[in-house]
């Protein structure tokens, strides 16, 4: 019964930084869902883990679909944020879609979008 309780317990214990593995996104600027003015000249993602430069990406489109940057994205800092430069943006909605890998190679990937306001 004590190996029983002892096996749980480490199993239990092992979840949680599991969970915790994968690059999340932590917050944007520009802000998940916000709207903004002036236009934004770059958007900058933050992550819970480091990255992996050659395997990280983001693209903004506009509402037509078209893609509105301008270069790759590159990983900066601590190596958890990734930044792209943005073409000159007009008034709308643009959706931002991540692609990650993080340093210990677990892919994560999302999209939110913001609107830009004349």
């Amino acid at each position: 019964m004590r190996t029983i309780i002892l096996v749980f317990s480490v199993l239990l214990a092992a979840v949680p930084g599991s969970a915790f593995a994968h690059a999340m996104l932590d917050h944007a600027e520009p802000r998940v869902g916000s709207t903004v003015s002036p236009a934004p000249k770059e958007m900058v993602l933050w992550f819970t883990q480091q990255l992996e430069p050659a395997f990280s990406s983001i693209e903004v489109r506009n509402e037509q679909g078209a893609t509105v940057t301008a270069g790759n994205a590159a990983v900066v800092g601590d190596r958890t944020q990734l930044r792209v430069r943005l073409k000159a943006l007009l008034p709308g909605t643009y959706k931002v879609i991540w692609r990650v890998l993080s340093v210990d190679t677990h892919r994560t990937e999302g999209n939110f979008t913001f609107h830009v306001r004349q």
